[in-house]
């Protein structure tokens, strides 16, 4: 693994596969699309949708279910499929295709699947995180300490790159991990201050 594998993918993202699986509804932001699936690794799975799932989902309208296995997981995901089959879409242009994210979309209904979905979870005692928002901040928040040596370490590279080499050298892959994690942070109204050295965050204030 090389050293930017493992800073551009700091461990708070990560959640344990054992066990527990999550059912997604992901409305999209200033769209009427909504993604609906299941993972092991929600923040993983969203970040492989784009890297900035933050800005292009709704947080505050999108939800987890929590499940205890996979197969109620799938069976979860099939009520969900099959109850607005005349509404499937097609993804969002942003959305990676290398990640399998384009199936599963719908429009038209961001009115009912939140209710819909609710119902279902109520109704067979699973979890609901809802909004989504809640339950990446207590996510983030969990690891939160590693955050500061890791944010650290990439702008110490970050610079580093500034100043040995030429512009158009520098892998830019560090400075925009670094910008995504602390945006996602932001997002989740995490404080930053409190989470990152003083010279990460005034990197980020300047906009670099």
């Amino acid at each position: 693994m090389s050293e930017l594998d493992e800073l551009g993918d700091p461990e708070p993202w990560r959640t344990s596969r054992r066990g527990r699986t999550f059912v997604y509804v992901l409305p999209c932001l200033g769209e009427d699309l909504t993604k609906v699936g299941f993972t092991h690794d929600p923040i993983q799975r969203f970040r492989s949708f784009h890297p900035r799932f933050f800005a292009l989902f709704d947080l505050e309208a999108g939800m987890l279910i929590e499940t205890p296995r996979l197969a109620d997981a799938r069976r979860m995901e099939r009520l969900l499929i099959e109850r607005w089959p005349e509404h499937r879409a097609t993804a969002p242009l942003l959305v990676s295709e290398a990640a399998g994210g384009h199936t599963e979309w719908f429009r038209g209904i961001g009115d009912e699947v939140g209710v819909f979905a609710s119902r279902i979870a109520e109704r067979y005692g699973y979890t609901l995180h809802a909004p989504l928002r809640e339950w990446l901040r207590h996510r983030f928040a969990e690891r939160a300490d590693q955050l500061y040596e890791w944010s650290s370490r990439m702008l110490a590279m970050i610079e580093w790159q500034a100043l040995n080499l030429p512009p158009d050298a520098c892998d830019p892959r560090y400075a925009k991990s670094l910008g995504d994690t602390l945006d996602a942070c932001h997002a989740v109204d995490m404080d930053l201050a409190a989470l990152v050295p003083p010279d990460v965050l005034a990197w980020r204030e300047r906009g670099c």
